[in-house]
């Protein structure tokens, strides 16, 4: 924090990720402008990694979040009871959540099978809006889609799952 210098993507603390340092930029020069950005929350940054099986994460592990202090709930939903992962041949796999039993937070979620780097981003924009599991549950997911398996894993966490 130097007046009149400004930095982003590796040469700062944070991770070294390509949609860090395009979100450090923007910031950035929203600052040089005068302007007061709401600061990157470094705690929501999605993971991935592009591979096949495809990998992605947000947020707290189960672990990482019992050693927080949290009373955790976990819901798993795997590919292979989804009918679009069936029909389009991508059935390996499965979406992890996790949230707090107490509130509801969204704590964390990891995901591996086809197309779940591009899957994330609603779990990144849920936990940004503080979305709790139950509205998860309630919010009426398309189907058949990949998507719907995290609708189908927070319904786990709380019991609720129908198609497993």
């Amino acid at each position: 924090n130097v007046p009149g210098f400004y930095a982003i993507g590796d040469v700062l603390a944070t991770q070294a990720l390509a949609h860090v340092a395009s979100a450090e930029g923007i910031t950035c020069v929203e600052k040089m402008a005068g302007h007061h950005p709401e600061p990157i929350d470094y705690n929501n940054i999605p993971g991935c990694t592009y591979c096949v099986p495809e990998v992605a994460s947000v947020g707290y592990t189960e672990q990482g979040a019992k050693d927080a202090g949290y009373e955790v709930l976990v819901g798993k939903f795997p590919f292979m009871a989804s009918g679009k992962a069936k029909a389009s041949g991508h059935a390996e796999g499965f979406v992890k959540v996790i949230f707090d039993k107490k509130y509801g937070e969204w704590l964390g979620a990891h995901m591996i099978g086809s197309n779940v780097t591009e899957m994330i981003a609603e779990v990144v924009v849920a936990r940004k809006l503080e979305t709790t599991g139950h509205e998860i549950i309630k919010s009426v997911h398309p189907h058949p889609t990949m998507s719907e398996a995290i609708m189908e894993a927070a319904a786990a966490a709380y019991g609720e799952v129908i198609h497993i």
